[in-house]
């Protein structure tokens, strides 16, 4: 069977595709060194970016990608603050910006919304992505274990709060212009 890209793009498509494409090009050899792991969480971690913002935008659903996007960059927000607020070496000793794992964060918030957004046929195989790039990330030696459970906290957090389905009820939209920047918050009861 062939795979083009309007099968991939499909639900069952992009789940089935999403696993083995994921594995293959992300998961390093047995002998791989802390570089090859650092290299592959980044892989996984943009596949996963990249994915959660344009499949809602290919399917014209600009909206989805607007949250998808919004909840990354809150993540991102949140995570950086936090490294400011926090200073933690590295377990590799290159800089104090251990506390908490950016990479882990963004890859949970844009499998979150993947799942809130497309269902879970979709969100299953993101979220393992995206545990790909926490354990990744401690295998790199980048970070601590908790450092990465923080930032999968993070990013789930942030894709369940930011992004809906356009049925539901509830509203939190992100906005920002040159003076400044919040949260929106709307409920219909």
């Amino acid at each position: 069977m062939s795979i083009y890209p309007a099968h991939i793009l499909s639900r069952r498509g992009l789940s089935t595709a999403l696993g083995p494409i994921a594995l293959t090009i992300c998961t390093p050899a047995a002998n791989a060194n802390e570089r090859d792991w650092d290299r592959a969480s980044s892989i996984a971690r943009d596949a996963l970016v990249v994915v959660a913002v344009g499949l809602p935008a290919v399917k014209g659903d600009w909206n989805g990608s607007l949250q998808a996007a919004g909840s990354i960059g809150a993540t991102a927000g949140v995570t950086w603050a936090l490294k400011e607020t926090f200073p933690e070496t590295r377990p590799d000793g290159s800089d104090r910006k251990s506390f908490p794992s950016g990479h882990t964060s963004v890859a949970f918030a844009a499998a979150s919304s993947l799942a809130e957004r497309q269902g879970w046929d979709v969100g299953i195989p993101a979220h393992l992505a995206a545990a790909f790039v926490g354990f990744a990330r401690v295998k790199a030696d980048k970070h601590h274990w908790y450092d990465a459970v923080v930032g999968a906290a993070i990013g789930e957090a942030a894709g369940l709060l930011i992004t809906r389905k356009p049925r539901e009820n509830i509203a939190v939209i992100p906005w920002g212009d040159t003076r400044g920047g919040g949260v929106s918050f709307a409920m219909r009861f």
